[in-house]
């Protein structure tokens, strides 16, 4: 239903270091393209209709809703030659793999 690398907590927390105030992390759709919904991360507090997760010390947020809607959740942590950087994951990221238009994925 939930899950993160060890490699994506440990960057987690290498940021939360230097936030004076910091929250739960929240798990949210964060737009769409041609590959289908995305998700991202923010700092954020708890709200009613939330899941709460928590992984090697760190607190996920995710309303119930998209959480039902995606299924299951994973957070990597990726390095490569083009860059660095999170990627979240769910059954919404394959949806619009499917889909010929762009766009179609998200209305």
């Amino acid at each position: 239903m939930f899950q993160i690398s060890e490699k994506a907590s440990e960057e987690i927390k290498k940021y939360l270091e230097d936030v004076q105030d910091p929250h739960t992390i929240r798990i949210a759709m964060s737009g769409c393209s041609c590959s289908g919904p995305s998700l991202g991360m923010a700092l954020d507090d708890p709200k009613e209709n939330d899941r709460v997760f928590t992984q090697y010390g760190l607190t996920f947020l995710v309303d119930k809703e998209l959480l039902n809607a995606a299924k299951e959740i994973s957070i990597d942590f990726i390095e490569s030659p083009g860059g660095r950087g999170f990627a979240v994951t769910s059954a919404l990221s394959v949806k619009g793999k499917d889909n010929s238009g762009c766009g179609s994925c998200c209305s």
